[in-house]
């Protein structure tokens, strides 16, 4: 297996190293978003099951307090709310300032994802680019060989510079899967800030509604 491997590689020629080094950075950075994303989703599940017994109750300094201390996203955006709600009465005001760390820290949940359809297309283009490079050889070669021997040189040549198709659609169909993948995982977590924002919006409208009341 490993030989097959091997010598599947080395009959690609020199195209098959960059759409490699393309593959190990896409692998790389799916792995580094994937590790994010998911501690991202159990901080922000572990952090609301701290915050949200504090909201109810009215305890909105003590959940100012507790939420400052903490780089998670779903304290950002609390802490965004929390602040302007202690400045200001206008219900307006207060969404926008939510609104405003859910738009800081939705960058850091997307970022690099982008990168891997990039890869993606690189590496397959980089697989038909040394197809047709090693076309262009084995063509050439070809026309100066013995007339006896050209079917058979073609025939290996061909072969040989399709190594370079295959890699890169084995390097760039599961890159384009990973990025599937990501954008999925990225939306269910930002769709669970902005339901945990309508939520914390709708506690806060409700405890400042029945101060006035009193």
């Amino acid at each position: 297996m490993i030989d097959t491997v091997f010598k599947f590689f080395q009959d690609g020629g020199a195209f098959m190293f960059p759409i490699a080094i393309v593959l190990a950075l896409g692998l790389a950075i799916a792995v580094e978003r994937w590790i994010y994303l998911t501690r991202a989703r159990v901080s922000n599940l572990l952090r609301w099951r701290k915050l949200q017994p504090m909201l109810e109750k009215g305890e909105l300094r003590s959940a100012l307090n507790t939420s400052s201390g903490s780089n998670s996203a779903i304290d950002k955006i609390l802490t965004y709310g929390l602040s302007r709600a202690a400045n200001s009465t206008s219900s307006a005001e207060v969404e926008m300032a939510m609104e405003e760390g859910l738009m800081e820290v939705m960058p850091r949940l997307e970022k690099r994802t982008h990168y891997l359809a990039t890869l993606a297309n690189i590496a397959t283009l980089l697989g038909l680019l040394g197809t047709i490079i090693g076309l262009i050889k084995a063509f050439t070669a070809v026309g100066e060989a013995n007339p006896a021997d050209k079917a058979d040189l073609l025939s290996a040549s061909i072969s040989v510079a399709m190594n370079t198709t295959a890699f890169g659609l084995m390097a760039g169909i599961p890159l384009l899967l990973l990025h599937a993948l990501l954008t999925t995982k990225t939306t269910t977590v930002v769709d669970s800030l902005e339901m945990a924002t309508v939520r914390i919006m709708n506690m806060i409208t409700g405890h400042s509604a029945k101060a006035k009341q009193q």
